[in-house]
């Protein structure tokens, strides 16, 4: 009675391992194109085991990189290029390569020479002058060098032999280990398609010539380059005219002079902004007494993060006091306060806008690269321009430089609530504002805070560049002391606004903790 029940099962677990088998087969046959029979008994050997097993893939190895990238497999394609192209280079220099060519290149400087100390020399001899002996231990020394140099081009000519064969020691060795490791890699590949049909299949024919093509392209235009330098221009230099830069410039100094000309009362707008937020902060930091700034910094980090981080509060300001930097530091918190205050109020609503529409985040989003990553130096030349010197070129400076995280990070907490929480409040009647306020802002303010400590961490970095153009505070003391090698002075200052930044960070992120 137990084998009657047990044969159906075993009928049916054999059954369903046939139907699996075959519907791999044809998977991989999909997949591949081409050589199924061959791929097919491969993947199942590799499929067999979780470890790295070896086989041996022929047309891998012989076309290297090129079948790599033709299967789609740049990872591996790239590092194998560059294996291969080294080899490919040590074979050529070696066996075609001038490898004197630098040497000589150096003897004939060093003769041009030789030939005027020789003329000196002789005109001091017939001259009877007294430098005869200087002349004349220049010119054996520069003799002596000439030597030498050429004993070493000659050296160099008789290593073209064993430089050719590391180069083809290092390419048979390429050879085999593409070779093993192709179907394993492919079989990856395979595992990737079958979750993500997507991932491209197949050897398409505008691949094969692609990546041929490319590979080729590669390999030759390095053997040129390295085998017989300075023989094809084109390899050496970029080619390019003065007039293209010459161009550009007026191009660019047109516009902003355009810019400038056009926009003067939008950016008088803009200064009078920045002066109204800049002069009420250095009223509140500045002239209120500073026992009071103390005290209100001091409670306010005992609310947010705790007495401890309280008292270190209030020995960083002792510091910053006695040290005679309490009106700088002031002064550069009210920079800092409108840079920050600008900032946070623009990045955030301009996250929240971006967080739901993929299209225009995906447009502002080069902008903001550009944002952070052009050095400040290039960026203040148009402020500048647009808004002179001063604190307001500073606070727009500052801007630039440190408002993008608030804006992106907005946008990653937004996007990271759970849509299933976001679902439940709607099924139970949240309408747009009830969600936005009670249910996304909530769940995404850890991520918006750290954007906004980051604004403020990036505004403070900036405290030293924006000195330049006539910010004062704490960056005027630092700049003064790299100007005039001050160490003391620059080390000082420099903790002054190590302190302020702690105080700040921890001021933010003492709810998060």
């Amino acid at each position: 009675m137990i084998d009657a029940a047990q044969n159906p099962l075993d009928a049916r677990d054999t059954e369903a391992a046939l139907a699996y088998a075959a519907g791999r087969r044809e998977n991989i046959s999909t997949f591949v194109r081409t050589n199924h029979e061959y791929y097919i008994a491969n993947f199942d050997k590799i499929g067999a085991s979780s470890k790295f097993t070896a086989t041996l893939n022929v047309f891998a190895g012989l076309f290297g990189p090129a079948w790599f990238g033709a299967r789609g497999l740049w990872s591996w394609a790239l590092p194998f290029l560059i294996l291969e192209t080294l080899a490919f280079v040590s074979i050529a220099r070696g066996l075609f390569g001038d490898l004197a060519a630098d040497a000589f290149n150096r003897i004939a400087s060093i003769e041009g020479t030789l030939e005027l100390r020789r003329q000196q020399l002789a005109a001091a001899i017939e001259s009877g002058s007294a430098k005869i002996d200087v002349y004349t231990r220049t010119v054996k020394s520069l003799e002596a060098a000439i030597d030498g140099i050429r004993a070493e081009a000659v050296e160099l000519s008789e290593q073209g032999l064993t430089i050719a064969l590391t180069g083809f020691s290092i390419l048979i060795i390429a050879k085999i280990i593409q070779a093993c490791v192709a179907n394993w890699a492919l079989e990856t590949r395979f595992s990737d398609w079958l979750s993500n049909p997507a991932v491209r299949s197949g050897l398409p024919i505008s691949q094969i010539i692609f990546s041929t093509v490319f590979m080729v392209l590669i390999v030759v235009a390095a053997m040129l380059h390295y085998s017989f330098p300075n023989r094809f221009d084109i390899l050496s230099h970029f080619p390019t005219r003065p007039e293209y830069r010459l161009n550009s410039i007026a191009w660019v100094e047109t516009f902003f002079a355009s810019a400038v000309a056009n926009g003067d009362a939008l950016f008088d707008l803009i200064t009078y902004g920045i002066r109204t937020i800049l002069d009420a902060l250095e009223l509140v930091f500045v002239s209120t007494p500073w026992i009071v700034v103390v005290s209100l910094i001091v409670l306010l980090t005992w609310l947010t993060a705790g007495l401890r981080t309280a008292i270190w509060s209030g020995a960083f300001l002792a510091y910053i006091g006695l040290l005679g930097f309490w009106e700088k530091a002031m002064t550069t918190l009210a920079l800092l306060g409108t840079a920050a205050c600008f900032s946070i109020a623009i990045g955030i609503p301009l996250g929240m806008f971006c967080a739901r529409r993929k299209r225009f985040y995906a447009v502002i989003q080069p902008v903001m690269d550009f944002m952070q990553t052009m050095p400040a130096f290039v960026f203040m030349i148009p402020v500048i321009a647009f808004f002179g010197t001063g604190k307001p070129a500073a606070v727009v400076v500052t801007m630039i430089f440190g408002g993008t995280p608030v804006v992106r990070l907005t946008v990653l907490g937004l996007r990271g609530v759970p849509e299933s929480v976001r679902e439940a409040a709607i099924a139970f009647g949240a309408n747009k504002w009830f969600l936005l306020t009670r249910v996304d802002l909530p769940l995404a303010s850890p991520s918006i805070r750290a954007g906004i400590n980051q604004t403020i961490m990036l505004s403070l970095a900036m405290v030293v560049v924006a000195s330049l153009i006539g910010a004062k505070g704490l960056g005027e003391d630092v700049l003064e002391a790299l100007q005039y090698a001050n160490v003391g002075q620059g080390i000082l200052a420099g903790f002054a606004i190590l302190f302020c930044a702690m105080i700040l960070d921890r001021i933010v992120q003492g709810k998060r903790k």
